[in-house]
């Protein structure tokens, strides 16, 4: 009795937390929706639209290019998940398997640069763009997201938790070090590998800082940076704000959607049973 009271409880809590996290966004939704002769602050205010109508979304798309930034937050955002894939996943196996000296100390400094905030290395960034001829261009984006401590760690554990066993039998079979990478340590930590994706395409995503500081040309502006513009002083339209925010959020939660149901618990375990 006691065990389906507690049930019962956790299940009301995880409701309202759901129901406290649900409804901003469904804010953001309604107000997106209401149409041009409707009173978005009204008092009580109308949780939902009384006529809904997507003539924020289409004055959205007319008036802005949105499918420049749109595609331009896609081209970054997809090359810093396959760079930090690649390069994380690389640093991360000598790391965890390979026996040298100042393994540790090396893995402490890299560790360490995670307390760095980006707004101490910003300006020698900038300078280092400016000097290799990459201001205002989507490579400058690109490059300070191509690895990250986090990543390099992260896949630096779940290589530690796969069994030798697997390398030792990779090595019989006349695979290199770089072949063992590839088809054991890559397989086994698939569920890392796509949690580090999900990361790196968040924050990449949703990166205002970096581009307003390295971007000055319009046409190579990213999503956060494009929908900064739908403000101005002179004229402000929240319904169209709420639509750009929509928009904005949408590929987030599809990549989420999607990639969700490849993180498995124990993705070494399923390794060593197949």
């Amino acid at each position: 009795m006691r065990t389906s009271t507690a049930r019962v409880v956790q299940l009301v809590l995880l409701i309202l937390l759901a129901l406290l996290v649900f409804t901003p966004l469904l804010w953001l939704v309604s107000t997106s929706l209401k149409g041009p002769a409707e009173d978005i602050f009204s008092s009580p205010p109308a949780l939902l639209p009384a006529q809904p109508s997507l003539d924020a979304y289409v004055r959205l798309f007319q008036d802005n290019p949105l499918t420049t930034y749109l595609f331009n937050s896609t081209v970054v955002s997809g090359l810093a998940v396959l760079a930090n894939l690649l390069f994380c996943s690389l640093a991360a196996y000598p790391l965890a398997r390979l026996r040298f000296a100042g393994r540790g100390l090396v893995l402490a400094l890299v560790v360490a640069t995670i307390l760095i905030p980006f707004q101490v290395v910003m300006i020698p960034l900038y300078l280092l763009m400016v000097q290799l001829g990459l201001r205002n261009t989507l490579l400058a984006l690109v490059i300070p997201q191509a690895a990250t401590a986090f990543g390099l760690y992260l896949l630096r554990q779940s290589f530690l938790g796969v069994p030798k066993e697997l390398e030792e039998a990779a090595r019989i079979d006349g695979c290199s070090r770089l072949g063992e990478w590839w088809n054991v340590m890559i397989p086994a930590a698939k569920a890392d590998l796509i949690t580090l994706a999900m990361f790196v395409f968040i924050g990449t995503w949703s990166d205002f800082l970096w581009p307003l500081v390295i971007l000055d040309d319009p046409s190579l502006y990213t999503l956060p940076l494009g929908l900064q513009q739908l403000s101005s002083s002179f004229s402000l339209d929240w319904r169209i704000v709420a639509a750009g925010s929509v928009v904005s959020i949408l590929p987030v939660l599809v990549v989420f959607v999607l990639l969700q149901r490849f993180i498995l618990p124990n993705a070494s375990g399923d390794a060593v049973k197949g």
